[in-house]
């Protein structure tokens, strides 16, 4: 993600390719971290209780409607946008409400899953992903204002936050195939937990 490194792999493979692989490697390396989670020592903090996984459970529908309204669309606050220059400032959307939806849906996806793995690894795995979206927030805001130039992107926060926190849609056929996108996800990783991670999700 180093700006130089960046800029050079995707000169070669377009920036399209480099989310693409970008994405894949990190979640190889998800997968590998959990695994290894899974295989350390194991140090009970708190025992798994019913409820916990109710909470998941919810919570991770919100996670993957989150992402599914997320990915995809104009944002040049954060990364994850595509087309960022149609993006319209009064009607931002989900921007509106957050300006990282993608760091903010993995800072809930970590906290929940903290809540049914009370070990001591688990519970390092998680904290820290949660800690990193958490960060990444300012980092990202940071690197986005030396981009865009300090005072351009204040004005573009000011008049995004100026815009209604309610709007209908003005594509509502889009809003409703990222919504069901989005509970489909959260369908296939549900019937899925078991076989990816060992584990299932339902109480």
């Amino acid at each position: 993600m180093r700006p130089a490194v960046k800029a050079k792999i995707a000169s070669r493979i377009g920036a399209r390719g480099f989310t693409f692989g970008y994405s894949a490697v990190s979640l190889i390396m998800l997968g590998a971290l959990i695994w290894a989670a899974g295989r350390a020592p194991f140090v009970l903090l708190w025992p798994l209780a019913i409820w916990h996984k109710y909470v998941v459970l919810l919570g991770m529908l919100g996670v993957c409607l989150l992402l599914a309204l997320s990915i995809g669309r104009p944002n040049p606050f954060s990364f994850g946008g595509a087309q960022n220059h149609l993006f319209d400032a009064e009607r931002p959307g989900i921007i509106r409400w957050m300006r990282h939806p993608l760091l903010v849906a993995l800072a809930l996806w970590a906290g929940l899953h903290i809540l049914p793995n009370g070990n001591l690894a688990h519970v390092i795995l998680f904290g820290v992903f949660l800690c990193f979206a958490l960060s990444g927030q300012r980092i990202i805001d940071r690197r986005k204002r030396r981009q865009m130039g300090n005072e351009a992107w204040h004005t573009l926060l000011k008049m995004t936050m100026a815009a209604p926190l309610w709007q209908t849609p003005q594509a509502v056929r889009n809003i409703g195939i990222r919504l069901f996108a989005g509970s489909a996800l959260w369908g296939v990783l549900v019937i899925a937990h078991p076989s990816l991670i060992g584990v299932s999700s339902l109480p």
